[in-house]
């Protein structure tokens, strides 16, 4: 992991961030009617954008074989506990005997997917993302006049 300084908007000493958290799952995608099969799976979560998680999912497929997908960090911590998610995404935990899982259920027009998560690989994951940057400090870690320039061409 890396660290690395932001400033604090509301003007007080700047705090120190950790920038990146990452993890490689391996995640089963259900098949129905099947054995589920699996499927690895890149989790990454930056602090320059402290609300969402990304996960690039390696598919094998034509070009690099990747596939990434972006979630709200919420509707993942939420989803271990909870069905939550709505639209393209849901998200809700289960047991399969004594194994625990989180079921990652997405749509897009080109199909749909529904992947088990290990729900303590997902857990350890979102801890190391709460430790990054903890809940209610997110706006903290973004820097929202180099963000404004950006957007406005470098104004």
């Amino acid at each position: 992991m890396e660290c690395r300084r932001t400033n604090n908007v509301k003007g007080t000493t700047p705090m120190t961030y950790i920038a990146t958290v990452t993890a490689d799952l391996e995640l089963r995608l259900v098949v129905p009617g099947g054995p589920s099969l699996p499927v690895l799976a890149g989790l990454r979560y930056d602090s320059d954008d402290p609300w969402a998680v990304r996960v690039a999912f390696q598919t094998g497929g034509e070009g690099d074989g990747i596939v990434e997908w972006m979630f709200a960090r919420q509707l993942l911590t939420d989803g271990v506990a909870k069905a939550c998610g709505e639209g393209d995404i849901r998200v809700w935990p289960s047991m399969q005997g004594s194994d625990h899982f989180v079921n990652l259920a997405m749509a897009s027009p080109s199909g749909a997917a529904l992947f088990e998560i290990d729900r303590d690989a997902l857990v350890e994951f979102l801890q190391q993302t709460y430790l990054a940057v903890p809940t209610g400090h997110e706006s903290d870690a973004v820097d929202f006049d180099a963000e404004l320039a950006e957007l406005l061409g470098g104004r």
